[in-house]
């Protein structure tokens, strides 16, 4: 991994990296009940008719380097969960292990950027930059276009949604 400064964060690990990855997220997935019960496991929709749509193996860039994960994406979200759990310490000073997770309603994204690096077209983002200005960035996915394709797909497709059910017609 090398330090981009022209975006201030560290790029991803190999598509061979992230494609293991998937191997043995998928794995686990066939062994847990598939990848719609592990999303339930995880991330507990209170909504029973979300549904999830996509899974993405990718990695998301942190202030401490990249976490390698995978987004799910419902048709009420985009959420974030980390293969492994990682250590941070806790208010009280005491280590702790958790999983990485961000969710992020539908209704809360401002825009899906596909972003390409000039200086290394090898180098592909995705940013997520929710309405109230929070940034979050994926990289290393395994199909990157098909990944772009479904995020910004699924925000359209969300957002004409609530444009249609907001419209009032007044005979």
């Amino acid at each position: 991994m090398s330090w981009n400064n022209g975006r201030g964060m560290k790029t991803g690990p190999s598509v061979t990296g992230t494609a293991w990855d998937k191997m043995n997220l998928t794995a686990k997935a066939i062994t847990g009940g598939g990848f719609e019960s592990m999303f339930k496991q995880i991330f507990a929709p209170s909504d029973p008719n979300e549904k999830l749509k996509k899974t993405f193996a990718c990695y998301l860039s942190t202030a401490t380097g990249p976490v390698a994960g995978t987004i799910y994406l419902s048709t009420a979200r985009v959420a974030f969960c980390s293969d492994r759990p990682l250590c941070f310490t806790a208010p009280s000073g005491q280590e702790t292990w958790s999983y990485y997770k961000v969710v992020i309603p539908l209704g809360n994204i401002g825009t899906v950027n596909p972003v390409t690096m000039r200086e290394n077209p090898s180098e592909r983002y995705i940013q997520i930059v929710t309405v109230d200005g929070h940034d979050f960035w994926f990289m290393g996915f395994v199909n990157y276009d098909k990944a772009s394709k479904h995020l910004m797909s699924s925000l359209s497709e969300f957002n004409a949604r609530v444009a249609a059910s907001s419209d009032v017609h007044v005979a």
